[in-house]
């Protein structure tokens, strides 16, 4: 008896962490996806946010990184040690960078395509 309430529990369990996640991944499809903004020169590039937590952007020297959803906001760890966030700002989105010291690096728009 006790081998079936422990494999009941188990099964519970992981149900209820396989369930977290896919809320987790729902909560943060509105920032799934390509997103054009701009860079501290004012330059455009894009950056590519996918389901599975994964960030790319489309400058020259590459850009790779992890993702989660904060509290309504994408927040962006790239390999670099920079920090963007996309956060919706009204109506309209708009993209924060962040030095590797944290400072503020710049501001921009930031347009889901």
């Amino acid at each position: 008896m006790s081998i079936a309430r422990n494999i009941g529990t188990t099964m519970l369990a992981a149900l209820v962490v396989s369930a977290t996640m896919m809320f987790a991944a729902l909560a943060g499809g509105d920032f799934v996806g390509v997103w054009g903004v701009k860079d501290s020169d004012g330059k455009a590039f894009d950056i590519n946010l996918k389901p599975e937590g994964k960030a790319t952007g489309s400058r020259e020297e590459g850009m790779t990184g992890t993702w989660t959803e904060e509290d309504g906001t994408a927040v962006i760890k790239w390999d670099t040690g920079w920090t963007t966030k996309i956060m919706k700002d009204g109506d309209s989105y708009k993209k924060e960078a962040f030095k590797a010291d944290g400072s503020p690096a710049n501001t921009s728009d930031a347009m889901k395509k």
